[in-house]
This record gives structure tokens, C-alpha cells and sequence, in this order.
């Protein structure tokens, strides 16, 4: 009996030592990646599948990989789900108004800057325009998928009625045959409001999806059939099933959970956010319309975007631009999941659609154009009230 007892003790004092020793699971506002709530059974099984799709498929010459390529895998570029370093920096060339990619025979837009064995990488040609790209965080497409053409048009403000500085204007684009026109979609001469992407010239999850099989990792599918070395159609290396599973598992990334959302000076910081002016672009809310996935349908959601084009000024003028947009404008991006771009960064921060700015406050700095004036408020703050700020831009 006593050593049982012994044996008991022993056991209870080993499980107490590992609580000690076993870090705690993060919580859930401190992780990217997740599943949206409410899910059906079948639904996250779905999930379950595109995540293993897209976080541990590792592509090689035997399953599809190059011949040129980016990268091997999808989380490579998106290591849980956030943000890129610029270790896997993106370089898009050729392109430097409406008209169109002038340098796809030379292996526009993307730069593959390796190569399989036995094959040369491209260089960029000597007179093409370029930019710089970091990968972008993937948490809450769906949400901003299934917002309206209706709402994104109602934001927009071309000629700048209400005097305000800000003009917004969406990214009107050519939409490939394979994608699905969202309910209600409008039509501008034949061309459709695209949302994804750092000049948002992607219409949908799928084109952007299919885009990044092709050319960031070389691979083929019956969306992007033309193989990025040869140039020629070939038969698909990956199937459809697998493409449509990442797509589902893009759109059902859970979206992030603002951090410390009680603390006085994240409040303070948000009323500061609103005056600057900061909120005309980085729209605070928006809601999304009916959607066949049912956690999706008619939510109101805190993205801090307006998923439309401004023009931020000549120093982020890149020479370069997708879709109808200009080099000088750009998407805004959502802010949401900014204060967790860290830990995905390496434990630093790598900002503006470069990685150029290494703090908030110097993305900030970075910000012209239609942007300019909220910049110079921020400049004109006090020292406590611009931290008060940032503590606020780091709880989203």
C-alpha cells in the first residue's frame, strides 16, 4: 500500500513539474492561422485538407516543382499564415501602365530566380521596370472575398466630391474564364472590381491561388496551363481538387483578434486613428454579403481596408502596376493581424509592400499622396499621443 502511495505522489509530482516546465499554448488572439467559427463538420474537414495542402506539401522534380521556380511550397512564402520576409521577396516586372505586360515572353510578370538542376534561372531584362513584393498574410480572405462590388463602389470617390483628399478608386480588370463572378458583380466595359493582391489585380482566391502555383513554384494546372520555362501548354501538374481545396482553405482562415482592446491607450490611440484621418482608407468595418459558406454570409467584420487603389505619392511610385492601376497607386492593405506581423518576420518588422519600413512609425513616415496629410498629423503629434497610436495599430 505504501507504494502505491509512493508510486501516486511520485506520479502527481511529475505532472506538476512538466505544468511548470511545458510552455502554455498561445492564445487564440496571438495566432494567424485557424479555422473561421462555425464551420460545418464537412467544412472543416476541408479546411483540415488545405491546410495540409498548403502548410506541408513540399514540391519537388517529382511532383511538378520548376523547371524555374520561387519557392517550393506555399508555406514557404506564408509561414503561418502571416506575413513574408524578405528572404522571400517577390519581383514582378514588365508592366508600367494599362496597356499591359510588355515582357511575357520574357518571363513576365514574375521574376523565378531559381532553378532545377540542369536549368537556368531568369534574369531581369536590362530595360523592364520592377518591383519588390513581399508575400502578404493570408488570415481573413473570405471575409474580404465576399464583400459587395456595391460597398467597394459606395467607398469610392474618383473625382474627390467630397473634398476630402481621398479619391479611392477600385482595380478594374479582365476576369479569366475560369473564375466565378461574385452575386451581384459589376461590370465596368467589360471588366470587374479585383481585390487581392498589393495592387489588388486579382479578381478572386482561385486566380490568385492558380497564379501562385504557376509562378511562384513552376507548377501547372488547368487554370495556368503554360509552363514558365518553355512558355508552352502543358498537361497539369497539379489537379483541380487540390487547387480548390487551398481556395476553400484561404477563404476559411479564420480573421484576427484584436489584442488588449480595453487598454486606455489602444482606445485613446483609436480615436487618435479616426482624427488623423487614418480611417477614410483604412476602413474600420465592413460587412460581407450572402455566401455559400455559411460562417461567411452577411458577418460585419473589422479589416481596417477599404480594398481600393490611392494614390500614395511619388516615393512609393515603383514603376511597375497590375491591372488598370497606376505605378503611384496602391491597394490599401488590411491592418488587421498588423501587431502579430512579428513573429512571422523573424522578430522584426518588414513593412509597406517592400518590407522597406522596419516600425510603424516608418511606414508611416513612408505615407504620400492622398495619404500625406494624415502623415503630417501624425508627425504633429506629441511623442505620448504617437505612441498611444502605435499601441493601438499593434492591438490589431
Amino acid at each position: 500500500m505504501k507504494k502505491i502511495i509512493f508510486a501516486l505522489l511520485l506520479f502527481g509530482t511529475i505532472i506538476a513539474g512538466c505544468k511548470k516546465i511545458m510552455p502554455s499554448s498561445p492564445k487564440e488572439d496571438e495566432l494567424l492561422d485557424g479555422p473561421v467559427e462555425g464551420l460545418t463538420t464537412e467544412e472543416t474537414h476541408q479546411f483540415l485538407l488545405g491546410d495540409g495542402a498548403f502548410n506541408n506539401e513540399i514540391f519537388t522534380t517529382q511532383n511538378g516543382l520548376g523547371p524555374i521556380f520561387v519557392a517550393n511550397s506555399c508555406g514557404s512564402c506564408h509561414a503561418g499564415d502571416g506575413k513574408g520576409h524578405p528572404f522571400t521577396t517577390l519581383t514582378r516586372f514588365g508592366q508600367t501602365d494599362s496597356t499591359g505586360n510588355k515582357y511575357l515572353s520574357l518571363g513576365g510578370p514574375q521574376l523565378q530566380n531559381r532553378a532545377l538542376p540542369g536549368y537556368t534561372p531568369e534574369t531581369l531584362p536590362s530595360d523592364a521596370s520592377f518591383s519588390k513584393v513581399l508575400p502578404p498574410a493570408n488570415t481573413g480572405l473570405g471575409f474580404l472575398d465576399a464583400v459587395s462590388d456595391a460597398d467597394l463602389l459606395a467607398m469610392s470617390d474618383p473625382n474627390d466630391l467630397d473634398g476630402d483628399g481621398i479619391s479611392g478608386i477600385p482595380n478594374w480588370v479582365s476576369v479569366p474564364n475560369y473564375c466565378q463572378l461574385r452575386p451581384n458583380a459589376i461590370s465596368q466595359n467589360g471588366k470587374y472590381i479585383a481585390r487581392f493582391g498589393k495592387k489588388g489585380a486579382a479578381y478572386d482566391l482561385l486566380q490568385q491561388t492558380a497564379n501562385a502555383y504557376n509562378q511562384d513554384m513552376g507548377i501547372t494546372s488547368s487554370f495556368e496551363p503554360y509552363d514558365t520555362y518553355s512558355k508552352l501548354e502543358v498537361d497539369p501538374e497539379v489537379n483541380n481538387n487540390k487547387v480548390h481545396t487551398i481556395v476553400f482553405y484561404l477563404k476559411t482562415l479564420k480573421a484576427p483578434i484584436q489584442r488588449n482592446q480595453n487598454n486606455a491607450k489602444v482606445q485613446a490611440g483609436k480615436q487618435l486613428f479616426s482624427s488623423l484621418g487614418c480611417e477614410k482608407c483604412h476602413r474600420s468595418e465592413l460587412k460581407t454579403q450572402s455566401s455559400t459558406i455559411a460562417a461567411l454570409s452577411n458577418k460585419t467584420f473589422f479589416p481596417y481596408t477599404d480594398l481600393l487603389l490611392h494614390d500614395m505619392g511619388k516615393n512609393l511610385d515603383d514603376n511597375y502596376t497590375e491591372g488598370s492601376a497606376k505605378t503611384h497607386e496602391w491597394k490599401t492593405p488590411a491592418l488587421w493581424g498588423l501587431g502579430l506581423s512579428k513573429i512571422t518576420q523573424g522578430g522584426s518588422y518588414f513593412l509597406m509592400h517592400d518590407g522597406r519600413a522596419h516600425s510603424i512609425e516608418e511606414a508611416i513616415q513612408w505615407h504620400g499622396g492622398e495619404a500625406q496629410q494624415s502623415n503630417t498629423n501624425f508627425q504633429n503629434l506629441s511623442t505620448a499621443d504617437q505612441q498611444k497610436l502605435i499601441h493601438f495599430l499593434e492591438s490589431l
